[in-house]
């Protein structure tokens, strides 16, 4: 009976949260105005973006493998990064570590397709990343593709940190919400910061801890 009640929470909430972005996402999509704080956001943070070969599972999977030996590569090399400008830097100076790194990845999983990496300005649709919906438009990103790059992408923030804990892959949220309120304006963290998914996040995680899940 305790299996089958959280499993309903677990459904219902995640069943919220897809709403929710969804709503969010297709009220901007419906509007013709661009998001007034699309461009402030963007001077402020650098994204990181996997662009995998195609759509194929095998593909899809070996894209995660490459995202996280990229990020046990970068996160020792961006400990010093003190400003957007020092990962920028930073990146920029690793670049053929990175594309080492990618490429020896697949390698090692059987892909020969390659892989080609750069700082890039990307035209990116709305993205909702943990508690997070950034608007949509142009930002600058380390972008790394896969082969052929046609299959469907994976995205986060590396500046400031939203995408590794140590040289793990996860969403930080809690190092995120400070990072992310240091760099942008109150106007601009307020754009991007979902309270809705925040606030059902966090009574999902009261809810499982009092089931001592």
């Amino acid at each position: 009976m305790r299996k089958y009640i959280v499993t309903i929470i677990i459904i219902a909430a995640l069943g919220l949260i897809g709403y929710d972005r969804m709503s969010r996402c297709e009220a901007i999509g419906a509007s013709a105005e661009p998001d007034p704080y699309q461009q402030g956001i963007a001077e402020k943070i650098l994204r990181f973006h996997i662009l995998a070969n195609s759509d194929s599972d095998k593909d899809q999977k070996v894209k995660e493998k490459v995202r996280d030996a990229i990020g046990n590569y970068l996160a020792p090399q961006l400990e010093e990064a003190r400003d957007l400008s020092d990962t920028k830097n930073i990146v920029t100076t690793h670049m053929d570590e990175i594309v080492t790194v990618a490429e020896e990845t697949l390698e090692k999983e059987g892909y020969s397709y390659g892989a080609s990496a750069r700082l890039a300005t990307v035209d990116f649709p709305v993205k909702t990343y943990g508690s997070y919906t950034f608007p949509a438009g142009e930002y600058e990103a380390l972008e790394i593709t896969l082969g052929e790059g046609n299959g469907h992408n994976w995205w986060c923030v590396l500046y400031p940190n939203m995408c590794f804990q140590g040289t793990v892959y996860e969403v930080v949220e809690e190092e995120a919400d400070e990072a992310l309120r240091e760099v942008l304006t109150p106007e601009e963290y307020a754009d991007v910061f979902n309270e809705r998914n925040y606030q059902i996040r966090f009574r999902f995680a009261e809810v499982l801890q009092k089931w001592g899940l």
